[in-house]
């Protein structure tokens, strides 16, 4: 049986991207074959459609980290044929055929079985990017943050996880500074619940004070760099960060005050390989005490054929929010 998906080859020196028709027997012999309903677009699947053999080593590949459909056949226990199931991280889309293809066959301790009361849709309305927002705020809830603590940061926040971070923090009630470097989106930002919108040319600076104002009680970090640098020396006693993204850059250049002089508690988030509990627990947040509402106001939708060009703009910087593919079956 054939599917389409889209193939990333190497071609000597360069890759390309095309939508082709594939074999069922190409994608291996993991236990759950999975009817692919919907897929989202992040930077790691631009990375691994631009030929990153630090995400991918080998080509032919298809990305797509993300997956939400229903299960064709499996030979697993834990799920049989008709359920709805959802599949980020791990292995998918890296160096396992992943989700912008029609059908991916994965091992079934990748798999969350989908809640009640979320569409797969709405799944992948999230995908890794809501996910990774989502276990980011479990850690600070964890740590003990409230929204009268006071004020909150989210940085990236017209990225995929600072879009989903600012929604999420703004429905548990919390008062969120968005600092970006899209300054012309600054009304969807409002829109989304920010009290406050600061340019990220304000913080990406060296180091401005080993210890300065406190201003943050807490935040959720998706750029690194020195725009974290600064903003762990503008907080309060015992706030608490939960950091998940380097595109500010990699190296972190700050001061040890506010860790011994404030207390201050670094989380560093990794959602690809968090335990399938904490996934479950994250996902069945999303469709109860979480969930948004108006998470699909905030979609662009395209088809598989649609596919490339967006990658083009995720590598260029110029995507805004979120991006699901969804599959005419």
């Amino acid at each position: 049986m054939e599917y389409r998906a889209l193939i990333t080859s190497e071609e000597g020196k360069s890759f390309t991207n095309k939508i082709e028709n594939r074999d069922i027997s190409s994608l291996g012999e993991n236990d759950t074959l999975i009817k692919v309903k919907f897929s989202s677009l992040n930077y790691k699947d631009a990375l691994s459609a631009s030929g990153n053999k630090g995400v991918t080593r080998n080509y032919p590949h298809t990305p797509g980290i993300d997956a939400a459909g229903i299960i064709e056949e499996t030979s697993s226990t834990k799920f049989k044929p008709g359920e709805e199931v959802i599949v980020t991280g791990y292995d998918l889309g890296m160096n396992t055929f992943g989700g912008f293809g029609e059908y991916i066959r994965v091992p079934d301790n990748w798999i969350v079985r989908k809640p009640e009361n979320l569409s797969l849709s709405e799944s992948m309305a999230f995908g890794t990017a809501g996910l990774t927002a989502g276990l980011c705020l479990r850690k600070l809830l964890l740590h003990g943050l409230k929204p009268e603590d006071g004020e909150v940061f989210v940085t990236g926040v017209t990225g995929g996880v600072g879009i989903i971070s600012l929604m999420l923090l703004n429905k548990l009630g919390f008062n969120v500074s968005a600092i970006t470097g899209k300054m012309d989106q600054a009304d969807l930002l409002y829109n989304l619940g920010a009290k406050k919108i600061i340019d990220r040319n304000d913080l990406d600076t060296e180091l401005i004070s080993p210890l300065q104002k406190p201003i943050y009680v807490g935040g959720i970090d998706a750029v690194g760099g020195r725009i974290l640098s600064n903003l762990i020396c503008s907080t309060h006693q015992r706030a608490a960060i939960a950091c998940c993204g380097m595109v500010g850059g990699l190296s972190l250049d700050t001061s040890i005050f506010p860790f011994i002089l404030r207390g201050l508690s670094l989380f560093g988030v990794d959602s690809a390989e968090s335990l399938l509990s904490v996934k479950e627990e994250v996902w069945e947040n999303f469709s109860s005490s979480w969930k948004l509402e108006s998470i699909d106001e905030n979609i662009k939708n395209i088809s598989l054929d649609e596919l490339p060009e967006e990658i083009e703009k995720i590598l260029k910087g110029e995507q805004i929010g979120r991006v699901r593919i969804e599959y005419d079956w």
